[in-house]
């Protein structure tokens, strides 16, 4: 976007002499102090903008915000840049970190928001934020994150509304709670008394009584009409013989005085008005350009003087506005009598506001023409700054405006919608631009103008090959997103890391999706890498959930906790905290979960809701659900697991990442555990899933599921033990495939049902040699509930590994979390187990950390440690740190983790 119009944040001009005092009007507005939102709203010319504007000149409020709407404030960017840059002509300063987020091309307008509640609620003073023709706008997404604003406002700030309708804010919600007050139309329609202060005393028409009851009723109080029935009526003689001949319904009664009030002005003066009608802004040099004469700024001056509905914006005179009704009324005349005109009336204006800079104006104004040309030169220019701005949303409105042969003739215009569409998901429509840029790159050179749209060319081969590989991998074309990836790195400039560091990052993930993780890792690394030393770091906050992933399925846990722990911090390093920042607390809540630590799992879900969803990526509303409702299961709550994957499900979004853990499949797992066999098999029908079929990673978890369905099957109804001879049989194989592809992750898990499958076959040997190797491979990573969710025949399974001998800590470990307490004689000697909590912060005693450290590393309070710490010497019958780490390594339960 281009430079702010400060005119819009000037809060209107007051009427000296012409507004009447309004005080039961006034103590409304003055109670709005203890609510959310005050919700001035009634139809045009009800008087709403002149009612605030004198409750805000006649109360003592030194801090007052002002922004005046229109409709090109629907690009959420330029929105809320309007709302932050009003909040600082009240507050110098408020709002800087959420308008300097606001300009980082990455950043999400949640973290925006979050940003600017947190920097409100630390202005000192009380402060009053008008927002005036709200019902301008009408972009959805404005209005989720206003609703969002008045629900988290801090209570010395208050927010003010006024519209034409209702806006779409929950406002029967806050009605009920008493947060809102609110001022409709039958409250600002003038009274008797009111109406007669206004036409006697500050128009100065000395109508009776009878005159003044019988115009009131015939406007019914509508402000604007009696101004208009006021102006017409100055210089009359027959005052009652005007106000008689009023009739028909409140349209009739506008266009009727507004006919009255431009058939007595002179021509030059019609004339001007009609042609400026146009504008959303009046200024002198642009009325010029626009009428085809000089004399646009004294002629404004005496519109004012007359009050002829002009509203200044400024204290200098230099910017205006027509009274929104009056500037429906002077359109509708113009396309009327001089339809023929428009066209050039909006052609002037923005080469006026191209001339100025202010190349925005200048692309309405130049759609509005039907200069189609003009439009497209304009857009092809703008596009970098609105990808760079967070403008995709009008940039997509404007390249819509457009016919499909301009843009099919402007492969700049073609490339930029598809980057607009992509930005957001969304690839409706992205195929046939693609095709047609491709199809302009084979044809021959095209001309070149240098500057920005030169560069813009010779970058979109690139380009291009980047939505390819993006389009290929979200079809499961892995071959062909990664040829394009290369196509795109091959002619992007070596130095050029930001323009490298998709591709790199995209043939990471077709890796990935094929199961060579270690490709993946290597490629998605190093396109994370490139990014962020161009400075794209909430792309590389983002990028750490996809690395982490990727570790987590090869089986090491503890480099994916030092992923998030990296992503956190660099997230941590802007207040707030950085687009992605919610999505590390997932993680590590899963971690955590694994670890069986159920206290620090959900600690970290709880720090992901209280961030709000400015720190999620887009994918994180599922992968929040997702960990809660494992969490859960854990705790025996099956309903909310159930009803939690049902949310996860709606709200999926794996952006292009594979979905190598489906949702369903999750769901599958739940409902042969706990005893939903037939709705389990439902799904594998569902599915077309076989022991027999061919395996491939992206369906690994499904067929690990499918063994899982299988063995519960044999538990409760196959007797001659085909699921099982089943199972087994397809163990097997996915046993060597995940092996052959290093996928440790899946490895552990096919041989803990392994185990499980040679336990009921009645086969120990086989079954102890499956699970001692899960253990050997588990144990230095922290991997606990993959075997403590087994249940009971895991537990007998454990005993019967440490039978031979004396158990391992990290055996014993297992079996706690089981929820069974092992009964060796060396667990007797205690009087009561350590927990898995206090088992950690035994286990960090034992290291050289300090106690702030082990509450750092725990993620806990340090009266927390200092707790596990009283209850653990208790427990140990000891009374220092070196002794209870003494009798940990006797009790063998202090090992490295």
């Amino acid at each position: 976007m281009g430079p702010l119009l400060t005119t819009k944040l000037h809060v209107p001009r007051r009427r000296r002499g012409l507004v009447v005092a309004r005080p039961r009007l006034s103590e409304r507005l003055d109670r709005g102090g203890d609510a959310a939102l005050t919700l001035v709203s009634a139809p045009a010319g009800f008087g709403k903008t002149t009612l605030l504007t004198e409750w805000l000149a006649t109360a003592d409020r030194r801090s007052t915000a002002w922004l005046s709407l229109d409709d090109r404030d629907n690009d959420p960017n330029t929105f809320w840049t309007y709302l932050i840059a009003a909040l600082q002509t009240a507050v110098p300063g408020v709002g800087a970190g959420a308008f300097a987020l606001l300009r980082e091309p990455h950043a999400s307008l949640d973290e925006v928001l979050a940003t600017l509640v947190n920097e409100l609620d630390a202005v000192p003073d009380d402060l009053v934020l008008v927002l005036d023709d709200y019902h301008a706008i009408a972009t959805p997404e404005i209005h989720e994150r206003m609703a969002f604003l008045v629900e988290h406002l801090p209570p010395h700030v208050h927010l003010v509304i006024a519209t034409r309708a209702d806006p779409a804010l929950p406002v029967a919600r806050w009605r009920a709670r008493g947060e809102l007050v609110e001022i409709r139309a039958d409250e600002l329609r003038f009274t008797p008394e009111e109406a007669a202060a206004y036409l006697n005393e500050a128009m100065g028409l000395a109508l009776t009584a009878e005159h003044i009851a019988a115009l009131e009723a015939r406007t019914e109080g509508w402000i604007a009409a009696l101004q208009l029935a006021a102006l017409s009526m100055q210089g009359r003689d027959d005052p009652a013989g005007f106000i008689a001949g009023f009739a028909g319904d409140a349209r009739y009664i506008v266009d009727y005085l507004v006919e009255e009030v431009l058939q007595r002005q002179p021509d030059d003066v019609r004339h001007f008005l009609l042609r400026t009608s146009i504008l959303n802004r009046l200024t002198g040099p642009l009325c010029d350009a626009v009428v085809g004469r000089d004399g646009g700024r004294p002629m404004l001056e005496g519109l004012e003087r007359a009050n002829l509905f002009l509203v200044p914006l400024d204290d200098r005179r230099t910017w205006y506005r027509y009274h929104h009704l009056f500037a429906d009324v002077l359109q509708a005349h113009l396309l009327d009598e001089q339809p023929g005109t428009v066209p050039d009336l909006h052609r002037r204006a923005a080469e006026w506001f191209e001339r100025s800079g202010e190349r925005a104006e200048a692309i309405e104004h130049a759609l509005a023409a039907a200069d189609l040309d003009r439009a497209a030169d304009l857009l092809e220019r703008v596009i970098p700054d609105m990808n760079r701005h967070r403008g995709e949303a009008t940039l997509r409105r404007w390249l819509e405006s457009l016919p499909d042969e301009v843009l099919r003739a402007r492969p700049l215009l073609s490339a930029g919608y598809v980057g607009a569409l992509m930005s957001t998901g969304e690839v409706r429509g992205a195929e046939a631009r693609l095709e047609e840029v491709e199809r302009w790159l084979a044809g021959p050179p095209g001309g070149a103008d240098g500057g920005v749209v030169d560069e813009a060319r010779r970058r979109l081969p690139g380009q291009i090959a980047m939505f390819r590989s993006a389009q290929a991998l979200v079809s499961g074309d892995v071959d062909a997103s990664m040829r394009h990836a290369r196509r795109a790195l091959d002619l992007a400039a070596p130095g050029d890391l930001a323009t490298r560091g998709g591709p790199e990052a995209l043939i990471g993930l077709a890796f990935w999706t094929t199961g060579d993780l270690d490709e993946g890792y290597r490629w998605y690394a190093q396109g994370m890498a490139s990014l962020d030393e161009a400075g794209y770091a909430t792309d590389v906050v983002g990028g750490a959930v996809t690395l982490a992933e990727i570790r987590i399925a090869q089986g090491r846990l503890r480099d994916a906790m030092s992923i998030y722990r990296r992503g956190l911090r660099r997230a941590e390093q802007t207040v707030p905290a950085l687009k992605g920042a919610a999505d590390m607390h997932v993680g590590m809540s899963e971690l955590f979960r694994e670890r069986d630590d159920l206290e620090a799992a959900r600690g970290h879900l709880v720090r992901s809701q209280e961030l709000g969803p400015s720190s999620d990526l887009p994918k994180n509303a599922y992968r929040r659900r997702l960990a809660m409702a494992r969490l859960c299961e854990v705790e025996g709550d099956l309903d909310g697991a159930f009803e939690l994957l049902d949310e996860a499900e709606r709200c999926f979004n794996n952006d292009y990442s594979p979905d190598v853990r489906p949702i369903p499949a999750l769901r599958a797992r739940m409902e042969a555990a706990h005893g939903r066999l037939g709705d389990a098999l439902d799904w594998v029908g569902e599915r077309g899933l076989s022991a027999d079929d061919d395996l491939s990673y992206v369906r690994e978890y499904e067929h690990v599921t499918l063994a899982r369905v299988l063995l519960a099957r044999h538990a409760v109804e196959d007797g001659a033990g085909a699921s099982l001879r089943a199972a087994t049989g397809l163990l097997d194989r996915l046993l060597s495939a995940a092996e052959a592809g290093r996928r440790a992750g899946s490895v552990i898990e096919i041989l803990v049902l392994q185990a499980l499958a040679a336990q009921a076959c009645g086969d120990m040997p086989a079954a102890l040699a499956a699970l001692r190797r899960a253990l050997s491979l588990a144990e230095a990573e922290d991997y606990v509930r993959t075997f403590a969710d087994e249940g009971a025949p895991m537990t007998a399974l454990l005993r019967s590994a440490g039978a031979s001998g004396s158990i391992s800590g990290y055996v014993r470990r297992l079996i706690i979390a089981c929820g069974v307490h092992d009964d060796e004689p060396v667990a007797q000697r205690l009087v009561e187990p350590l927990s898995a909590r206090e088992l950690d912060v035994l286990r960090l005693l034992a290291t050289d950390l300090d106690g702030p450290r082990i509450a750092s590393e725990l993620f806990v309070s340090l009266n927390t440690v200092r707790t596990h710490t009283k209850n653990i010497y208790a427990k140990l019958g000891v009374t220092n740190r070196r002794a209870a780490v003494r009798r940990g390594q006797e009790l063998d339960l202090v090992r490295g983790r």
